[in-house]
Order: C-alpha cells, then structure tokens, then sequence
C-alpha cells in the first residue's frame, strides 16, 4: 500500500475550503475516496491542474485558389492571339538587306501561276501556289518580302488550320514530286508552261516539314520565253504551322533565304507559343 501524506499538511493546500473539509475524515476514509477517485471534483485546482485560459480555437478553413481558366483555343486549336500570331511572321529585317517590305504582288502571280492542267493530280498544287493556300485553307496572317535585285519574293503565313489538317497537307505536298514530276500547263492568256516538281530539303525544325522547288518554264506565242522557279516550304510546330514561297523570275531563288526563314520562323514561333503558355 503507497503512502500518503495527510493532505492537511500539504504545503500551500491547508488553506482550500475543500482540503480542510477532507483532512477531517479518518485516514482510512481519505484513502479510500483517493483510491475510488471520488475526489476528482475540484481536483484539477486541488493538484494544481489548470484548464487553459482559451481553448485552442481549429484552424480556418481555407478554400483551394479556383484555377485560371487556360485560353480557349481557336477551331483551328491554336492557343495564340491576333497578336500573338503576328508577332510570330518573319519579316525583311530577319533576312537582312536586300531584303524590303512588298511593294505589292508580283507581276507573275497572274501571269503565270494562274494555269490549268490536264494533269488531275497536278491542278491543285498549281491552285495552292496561285491562292497561297498551301496548307489547305486562307492563311491566319500574312506578310510579303521582297529582293529587288533579283526580282524576287516570298510570301510567309501563319496558318489556321488544325494539326491533323496541316499533317495531311504536308503529306499530300510529299507526294507532288512523284505525282507530279512533271507535266504541262496553259496561263490564261494561252501561255504554255513546262512544269517541273522536286523535293527541296528543309532544316530539322518544328515537329513536321515538307519542303518543294517548282519550276514553270513558260513559252508564248511569240516565242517570248520565261523561267519562274517558287521555293516551298511547310513547317507545323505544336499546334500552329507557318508556311512559305520564295519565288523569282529569271533564276533560282537564294536557297539560303529559305533556309534561313524556315530556321527564324520556326524559332520565333517556338517562343511566342512559349510566352503564351506562360501567360495563361
């Protein structure tokens, strides 16, 4: 049996109302109450047990940020603005002097790129070069570049069109060297045109390419002869694509010009779609 102490002489618990009244019982009784722990009423200031001064108070509740929501996306699933997909066309300063802004569509967009042929397989891509619609549809923007020491110019775009859409162009474009070769067609004005059809190789940029050189050798009726050699070139990157013809009459047009802007249009496409990212 543990000892304990009369609780009357406890230091510092005589004086309590209630330890005086319990002093006052027998030993034994006061023993008993303890160990039936009938005493707790009052015990927790009795042993100097204290209940808080303030309860501990459940933190507030705090409601998840709602997320912003992401642009929508356009039909065609771009995610870029208006000005955004301005921003991303190339322009004269990027390929450097001689370089300008277009003065106005070339003289041969008419003249020559508007023919026909009996070749069924032919006429669209014969459609796409005349109506700049390369990836199957009106571009989103556009703008036109011009080197007037070589009577040259090219158009680049941004395009609004469907990725699944843009990959079909790209492969329908792949089979025009093989398709289409070469074959024969007549301008309007009853001009008649040799053309010839090649794969051009293009950068290891965006996620899909096709590059082609077409030429038209046309010959008039008075036996005036004409040499128009156009540069393709198609890139998809992500979601978006741009696509461009570097075209010149009278001679090859600078394959680095076009080397060059499928490597700056695709970069500065990159990045704008990266700063849009960003910004959602």
């Amino acid at each position: 049996m543990p000892h304990f102490p009369p609780l009357a002489g406890h230091p510092g618990l005589a004086g309590l109302p209630g330890i005086r009244r319990l002093a006052r019982l027998p030993r034994r009784v006061q023993l008993s109450l303890i160990a039936a722990g009938l005493i707790v009423v009052g015990g927790c200031a009795a042993f100097g047990l204290r209940q808080p001064e303030t309860a501990t108070q459940p933190l507030p509740a705090i409601d998840k940020p709602t997320p912003t929501p992401k642009a929508p996306a356009r039909p065609d699933g771009s995610t870029l603005t208006d000005e955004q997909a301005q921003a991303a066309l190339i322009n004269e300063h990027d390929l450097g002097a001689p370089w300008t802004a277009t003065r106005g569509a070339a003289t041969w967009q008419d003249g020559l790129l508007k023919a026909t042929t009996t070749a069924g397989d032919c006429q669209p891509l014969l459609d796409a070069l005349y109506t700049e619609e390369l990836l199957g549809g009106p571009a989103r923007v556009a703008v036109g570049i011009d080197d007037a020491d070589k009577n040259a110019q090219m158009r680049y775009q941004i395009a609004a069109r469907r990725p699944a859409d843009v990959d079909k162009a790209l492969g329908w474009l792949g089979t025009m060297p093989a398709r289409c070769a070469r074959f024969t067609a007549t301008t309007g004005t009853g001009i008649q045109e040799d053309v010839q059809v090649t794969a051009a190789p293009l950068p290891q940029v965006g996620d899909a390419r096709q590059g082609l050189r077409v030429s038209l050798a046309a010959t008039a009726k008075d036996g005036t002869q004409a040499l128009l050699r156009v540069e393709v070139a198609a890139v998809r990157v992500g979601q978006d694509a741009f696509a461009l013809t570097n075209a010149c009459l009278g001679g090859v047009p600078p394959n680095d010009a076009t080397q060059a802007a499928v490597q700056i249009g695709a970069l500065r496409l990159a990045d704008i779609r990266k700063q849009g990212r960003a910004q959602v």
